[in-house]
């Protein structure tokens, strides 16, 4: 395993790689139950959708660690899954087989563009003033995740200013975050669990973010927020498997991708959605990559150089790059929305995972998922988010090596930053950074400093704000 892993090679060992490996599957283990309750709108079965979302999550985490030897676990990726149901499926009226097939393209698209190393291009051609925003702003994203998850902001919308969605209220920006009055014996609870995390980091106690997921989910009970009365195998993992026959391959059926072209009026639209769909998967993948592995050094200098001169998959960036890819055709295949890269993958990082078996361990949590679902739903989310608070934290760092002071590299880090976080969406900020680093080097004078595929990726960023823009009135 040492030398399969290559752990003494990145200075780590087996029990911190489980510990790891733990902490990111609980830090991102929310989607096993999020993820059905989005799609099953569209009128996938609920049942399928859990099965299929575990499955997609498995093979792509062990492609992750197996082949690329990163810490890195995938699941369907929250806010695609949202484009999937609210967009895609009740915007512009594509059945979810269709919408499955489009997910399918997306993937081998990102193979392709993987393969053919555009994706390598696109990462060592973004500034480094960039990069570092890019991981200040996953700092600052992924900390907002954790605040939200432990139930500590509440928000205002004022009557008239929201919609619904099925399930789903969309406000706009009207709406007002505010600081919870600390009423509830959740939000102590929250609190409690907050510190607990902080106080064994500050102690250096080994392992202190698992043993404070742990700790925090036993102080749960007396709170009232652990029902122990729902553990036990699940009585409807049959029916569950019975229900993903439905959409097992559905993607590729008469419904999916036999229909999705039938249309010549609508081919335009197709291609434009699964163009939005490629471009925030590939964004999102990246800004993970670049914001978490570099600082931890998951992704030496040496594999950085490898990255840019090598050729096949010999660094591991190419190879994660590619175990990402793959994720979501197969994602697809079993009937679930895009299969991303999880930037809660920061918590197993901040753990100390540093290898493939980090994943390893995070794809057999997945795969026990299908009958320990019930016992993995009593950890609290007031228990995990702490995780995502102190990572978020550590990540903040990459600010130290911006040049502040300096407005020609302050702007682009700060759009990338900012929206990054309050728009909940990594490849926004990747978009928002480059598009104002473009309109400071022109306003400079300096437009020749701007790398060719920085104008061409700044270009396909306007125009899929366009088509976000323009799709729902082709409907």
């Amino acid at each position: 395993m040492d030398k399969f892993f290559k752990l003494k090679e990145n200075n780590t060992k087996v029990s911190t790689e489980i510990l790891a490996g733990l902490t990111t599957f609980f830090a991102m283990a929310y989607i096993l139950f999020v993820n059905p309750s989005m799609l099953s709108q569209t009128g996938i079965p609920y049942g399928a959708v859990f099965l299929a979302t575990i499955f997609a999550s498995v093979a792509g985490t062990l492609v992750m660690g197996l082949f690329a030897n990163v810490p890195y676990a995938q699941a369907p990726g929250m806010g695609l899954n949202a484009f999937f149901t609210f967009t895609v499926c009740f915007t512009l009226k594509f059945t979810w087989q269709q919408a499955l097939a489009m997910v399918f393209i997306c993937g081998l698209i990102n193979v392709i563009i993987t393969v053919t190393k555009i994706r390598k291009l696109l990462i060592t051609a973004i500034p480094e003033s960039i990069q570092h925003a890019i991981g200040g702003g996953i700092g600052i994203f992924i900390a907002y995740i954790g605040l939200k998850n432990a139930g500590l902001f509440q928000f205002t919308a004022d009557p008239g200013t929201y919609i619904t969605a099925g399930e789903t209220v969309i406000a706009n920006s009207s709406i007002v975050p505010a600081l919870v009055d600390f009423s509830q014996p959740a939000q102590i609870y929250a609190i409690v669990c907050i510190v607990l995390m902080i106080v064994l980091l500050v102690l250096k106690v080994p392992g202190a973010i698992f043993i404070s997921i742990i700790a925090g989910t036993l102080i749960g009970i007396p709170f009232g927020l652990v029902n122990l009365g729902n553990i036990g195998i699940s009585s409807s993992i049959g029916q569950s498997f019975t229900e993903l026959g439905t959409t097992f391959g559905a993607a590729f059926g008469p419904e999916g991708i036999q229909s999705l072209f039938s249309d010549a009026g609508k081919i335009p639209l197709v291609l434009m959605t699964i163009f939005a769909f490629s471009l925030s998967d590939t964004f999102d993948t990246i800004g993970t990559f670049i914001g978490t592995g570099r600082r931890t050094g998951i992704f030496s200098e040496e594999d950085q150089k490898a990255l840019e001169n090598s050729t096949g998959f010999k660094s591991k960036m190419d190879k994660a790059l590619f175990a990402d890819s793959v994720a979501t055709s197969v994602g697809a295949i079993f009937g679930t929305s895009n299969t991303t890269t999880y930037v809660e993958s920061a918590a197993g990082i901040g753990a100390g995972g540093r290898t493939g078996l980090t994943s390893v361990v995070t794809a057999c949590m997945f795969l026990l998922s299908i009958v320990l679902a019930p016992v993995i739903g009593i950890v609290p989310a007031q228990a995990t988010a702490p995780a995502l608070i102190v990572v978020g934290i550590m990540m903040l760092a990459s600010f130290a090596d911006i040049k502040w002071g300096d407005f020609e590299e302050a702007v682009p880090a700060f759009f990338a930053t900012i929206f990054m976080g309050f728009a909940y969406s990594i490849s926004y900020g990747m978009a928002f950074g480059f598009i104002f680093y473009c309109i400071v080097k022109i306003v400079r004078g300096k437009a020749k400093e701007i790398h060719p595929i920085i104008w061409g990726t700044t270009a396909l960023f306007i125009l899929n704000f366009v088509l976000l823009a323009i799709l729902p009135s082709m409907a």
